[in-house]
């Protein structure tokens, strides 16, 4: 219903152009610094994937759109901030707690569990979405709405997709992944995860990151100076092939990796893709979803077998999934112990307490299957042996 309404007129109001992109976050905002302007030749390839690759519905494109425009109005929102108070620049970023794993690998779990610590700070989804407040709220002239704007996005998610919370369960207050702020510099996976733009992930592969990684930098300082703690526990698979930019922003990173059989990841995870892609394209294909994100699924794991020497053996830790699944109050707590964030009987209650109110698979249980994606088991298994045998999996 929403896409025959929105048929009409959605190429005419959701222009999916720089030049018009960039006067309308100018005029919304009010403001016309952007930063840095290397943003701008990812958001031209990106703009040139949505048009040829994504088939982007009506509804699709625009919602794009308002995405688009969100991400603009924060690099605006953020200039203005520093520009105001440049003593934000010397904000300490020490040791985050990095969780670096594919999804379904128990990462958002144990991302769960770490942000019930008072000591940690997480980026709640509501604040991910629009992670700098306007002036006007700063300012208290205006009510910071943010959160009720993030549960209405919600409610059209969950009314599109209803079995999306049994895959991955998102509510306006859980910690939600930096991905999605890392997107305000149109340098990240978090595209190729919510729409079918190949020729961009391909673009994204062949460049450097490190950029994208200080601007990543520059928005937590700003979100750590606007609202405590200090210590930060973030979680992204992108950051699997991207260990080498993450070390050189981010030198004293406590990295965690979770494990899991690949031929259950990939099943689980092109599943959750296809099925996301219905609230923006007008038709999905799973085969060609198989393709691309076997292989993306793949280049991900053997980057991070590859990078792995350059952390640390101090600042890593690897949890397989089972292992986890075993115990994962203990896992949290494990990993409490190798981060140095001190904890006590209290903290061991609170993680129960988190637990007992979110047991796993709570929202029911979704059948994966590969051959959904024209991919195999034991081809999957194959690609992927050196890493199988370097985590014994």
């Amino acid at each position: 219903v929403a896409n025959a309404l929105a048929a009409p007129f959605a190429r005419r109001i959701a222009k999916l152009d720089e030049a018009s992109l960039l006067a309308a976050a100018r005029r919304s905002e009010k403001l016309d610094d952007f930063g840095d302007t290397s943003f701008r030749e990812p958001l031209r390839v990106l703009l040139g994937a949505l048009e040829r690759e994504a088939c982007l519905s009506p509804l699709g494109r625009v919602m794009t759109r308002q995405l688009l425009l969100g991400l603009l109005a924060t690099r605006l929102r953020l200039e203005e901030l520093l520009r105001e108070h440049p003593e934000i620049g010397d904000e300490r970023i020490e040791a985050p707690i990095v969780i670096l794993g594919l999804p379904r690998t128990g990462t958002t779990h144990l991302h769960n569990l770490l942000a019930q610590l008072p000591a940690l700070r997480s980026l709640p989804y509501w604040e991910s979405l629009e992670p700098i407040p306007s002036k006007a709220v700063r300012e208290g002239r205006a009510p910071d709405a943010r959160r009720e704007r993030c549960a209405g996005a919600l409610r059209l998610q969950h009314f599109v997709m209803p079995l999306f919370p049994a895959m991955h369960e998102m509510t306006v207050d859980a910690p939600h992944e930096e991905i999605q702020v890392l997107a305000a510099d149109f340098r990240t996976m978090f595209f190729e995860a919510s729409a079918f733009v190949p020729s961009y992930g391909a673009w994204y592969r062949e460049h450097d990151q490190t950029c994208a990684y200080r601007y990543l930098k520059r928005l937590l300082q700003a979100l750590q100076w606007l609202r405590g703690p200090r210590r930060w526990v973030l979680k992204s698979p992108q950051h699997l092939e991207q260990i080498r930019p993450l070390l050189a922003v981010f030198p004293d990173a406590r990295i965690v990796h979770t494990h899991r059989d690949p031929a259950q990841v990939v099943a689980s995870m092109c599943t959750m893709l296809a099925y996301g892609l219905r609230m923006q394209s007008a038709r999905v294909d799973p085969l060609a979803v198989g393709r691309v994100w076997g292989d993306r699924i793949a280049g991900m794991l053997e980057a991070s077998l590859r990078d792995r020497p350059l952390v640390p053996a101090s600042q890593r830790i690897d949890l397989p999934f089972d292992a986890f699944l075993a115990d994962e109050v203990g896992a949290a707590l494990r990993v409490c112990e190798f981060a140095g964030v001190p904890t006590d009987a209290a903290s061991r209650r609170r993680l129960e307490e988190f637990q007992a109110a979110n047991p796993r698979g709570r929202h029911g249980a979704i059948e994966y299957r590969l051959d959904d994606f024209g991919l195999d088991a034991t081809a999957v298994r194959a690609r992927l042996r050196c890493y199988r045998e370097h985590f014994g999996i």
